[in-house]
Parts: C-alpha cells; structure tokens; sequence
C-alpha cells in the first residue's frame, strides 16, 4: 500500500507542476494537460488536507477544562 504523502510534500510537488506550465512553449500540448491535470489533483490533495487540520484545529479549541467548543479560525493578517 502506498504511503500517504505529507502536505508539504504535496505542496511542493503542486509548485513543480506549476513550474512546468510557466513553461509554455517547452512543453508540449499533451504534456500540458498532464501538468495541468497533475496539478489540479494535488490542489485538491492540498485543500483536503487543509480541510482536515482546520476541523482537528476546532476540535481542540477548549471553552473550560471539561468541553470543547468549535470556534472558527482566524488567521492573522500577512502584511
């Protein structure tokens, strides 16, 4: 059975495939549509796992000792 990737592999692997469309004119069609698609498979990798660190994220957040509570999370803003 194949071993689950981490996100930062993914990541880095969805940059690749970026960097091969950047591209252009060096590839060709059919490559194209390969990165293209490759891509769009690991976007979709990446956002899933995302998606289940934000929820194990809210699972965590504690109101008191004894309950949990689902608080969204806010990220700061990057300037």
């Amino acid at each position: 059975m194949a071993e689950e990737k981490s996100f930062e592999e993914t990541l880095a692997e969805l940059e690749e495939a970026v960097e091969r469309l950047e591209q252009g004119d060096a590839l060709t069609l059919d490559a194209s549509l390969q990165a293209f698609e490759e891509g769009i498979r690991l976007a979709r990798l990446c956002r899933h796992n995302l998606d289940e660190a934000e929820l194990r994220v809210q699972q965590l957040i504690e109101i008191d000792e004894d309950s949990l509570a689902t608080v969204p999370f806010e990220a700061e803003e990057i300037q």
